[in-house]
This record gives C-alpha cells, sequence and structure tokens, in this order.
C-alpha cells in the first residue's frame, strides 16, 4: 500500500465547475433586486451601485461592517430543492443574495477563493437566512433555509462578472 503525501492529496483538481445564472443588486435596503447581465466587481469594497459596497452603505446591515458583505453568492439547487421538497417557489431575485450559480459547492468553499468568470472571490461565511426576507415575500423560507442561504465573500480580484460566465476553484 502506497502513501499518500499530504501536499499530494489536496493538489487533485477539483471536481466541479459551475456557471453563473443570474445577477442582482438593489442601490437600497428593502427595494426590490433588480437583474442585470453583468455587474462591476471592486475588489475590497463591493459591487458598483450595490446597497452594501463600502462607501456608499445603504443595506439593512450596513452599520455591521463586514468585509464579507462585498459580493454574496446562492444555489440555483436550493431553489429547485425549495419547490420539490417544501412546495415553495422563491425566485432568483427573492433570495436576496447578488449571484446565483449552478454546480457550485457553495458550502464547502467556506475559507477558499474561487474565479467567477475573470474576478476572484473569497469565501468567509455561510450567509443566514433572515426572518425579514419571510415577512417581505410572505413566504416560510427561513427553516428551509438553514444552512443553504448562500456564501458571503469579500471580492480579491475586481472586474466584470457575467450571465454564462464559469465559476471554478482557484
Amino acid at each position: 500500500m502506497s502513501k499518500v503525501h499530504p501536499t499530494e492529496a489536496t493538489a487533485a483538481p477539483p471536481s466541479w465547475t459551475g456557471v453563473v445564472r443570474y445577477l442582482h443588486l438593489t442601490p437600497r435596503a428593502l427595494l426590490p433586486m433588480k437583474s442585470f447581465e453583468q455587474l462591476t466587481l471592486v475588489a475590497g469594497r463591493g459591487i458598483e451601485g450595490d446597497r452594501y459596497i463600502l462607501g456608499h452603505e445603504a443595506g439593512s446591515y450596513s452599520h455591521m461592517t463586514d468585509e464579507g458583505r462585498q459580493i454574496t453568492v446562492f444555489e440555483i439547487e436550493t431553489l429547485e430543492a425549495l419547490a420539490r421538497d417544501c412546495k415553495i417557489t422563491l425566485h432568483p431575485e427573492e433570495h436576496r443574495r447578488n449571484v446565483t450559480v449552478q454546480g457550485v459547492p457553495l458550502n464547502h468553499l467556506v475559507g477558499r477563493q474561487f474565479w467567477l468568470g475573470e474576478t476572484l472571490l473569497e469565501a468567509l461565511r455561510l450567509s443566514t437566512p433572515c426572518r425579514h426576507i419571510e415577512r417581505a415575500l410572505g413566504k416560510a423560507v427561513f427553516e428551509p433555509l438553514i444552512n443553504r442561504a448562500g456564501l458571503n465573500c469579500k471580492i480579491v480580484k475586481g472586474g466584470i462578472v457575467r450571465v454564462g460566465d464559469i465559476v471554478r476553484a482557484a
């Protein structure tokens, strides 16, 4: 039996590649999310025009300074699971995250960097669902979204991200 050196075990390429399906932002808290074909990400600050970009903070949680609010990512598979398992229809603009991806294991990326098109993100922590979304939508999504509410990230390398861009490990 051969022994695997620890660096060899971690050097294997990831077994996933994902894709950006939807992009959203809103300039202020409580306003509906707007859909875009592309967004401009600014390293260390956030998304141009978004409520959480540093220097223009206008989001519900802006008083809680957190570099992980620069951009948020959500799995389309969670929307599918809500419809299938809970009979809840939640549209991409309703989950209040900036990017909806397909084929990306978000919960496994905490503490890691990954490419979102030409931009580089660092996953800082899982997003937590909030009761505000339930009240605003009139949908019982809080419980089903626990540990599935997306990923809060820091923008390491800015640039343009577009619908259809590839998502991959760094």
